[in-house]
């Protein structure tokens, strides 16, 4: 497999995962704003996803939603930090805003890719993962403002900072450090990331969820 396809599956994994996390949220958001607020939201990722599932699949002949539901739990690139089960409000917000902020990093690098269909995908998702990261950003700041919010917030940072690092490859970490760090005004700890191939338990129990359809037809049918 070359790097490209690596690269795009790592990416599609990314949003695929993310988008089902986010979509567990819908009819049970503290808000009933959040509730269309995250639904949207999955379903751009998901949509992110399959312009880069498209890409793979074109190079390796085969087809989006096989790429998406066809392989094991086991063959999937996603970082770790979209893996994790639905988790409590300010841990669910720092996911998304530590996730939202290492995308903007590796976006912005894959802008400037030699790859003109990899550069171009990339721009036209920046533009639309704008507004997440406006909502993210929001509820950051809504969190930060009262004392209590502030250090929730905080712990959930902590607890999930070595899988935001996993997100990113090692050259761009830094970069990710830095925006964190201004935004909170304070140093995060020192960690080692937790990397890709490291899955989650909990993405074999979201496998069976994602695919139960789709393995549920007759080999070749068509939706």
């Amino acid at each position: 497999m070359s790097e490209r396809v690596e690269l795009l599956l790592s990416l599609a994994d990314d949003e695929l995962i993310l988008g089902w996390r986010n979509s567990e949220w819908t009819g049970i958001a503290p808000f009933l704003e959040e509730d269309v607020a995250f639904s949207s939201i999955a379903q751009n990722e998901i949509g992110h996803a399959r312009a880069l599932y498209e890409l793979a699949a074109a190079e390796l002949g085969t087809t989006a939603d096989e790429l998406a539901f066809d392989r094991a739990p086991e063959e999937y690139r996603s970082a770790p930090l979209v893996e994790l089960r639905r988790l409590e409000w300010a841990r669910t917000i720092a996911r998304h805003w530590l996730y939202e902020t290492a995308d903007e990093i590796r976006l912005g690098a894959l802008k400037d890719s030699d790859d003109d269909a990899i550069a171009g995908l990339a721009a036209k998702m920046d533009r639309e993962e704008t507004y997440h990261r406006i909502h993210a950003d929001m509820w950051v700041d809504r969190l930060l403002a009262a004392p209590e919010g502030r250090e929730r917030l905080n712990e959930a940072v902590d607890e999930l900072w070595p899988y935001a690092l996993g997100v990113l490859d090692a050259e761009l970490r830094p970069a990710l450090r830095a925006k964190v760090e201004e935004r909170l005004g304070r140093a995060l700890p020192e960690v080692e990331a937790v990397p890709r191939g490291v899955h989650e338990a909990e993405l074999a129990a979201l496998w069976e969820e994602m695919t139960t359809v789709r393995r549920s037809a007759p080999a070749g049918a068509r939706w």
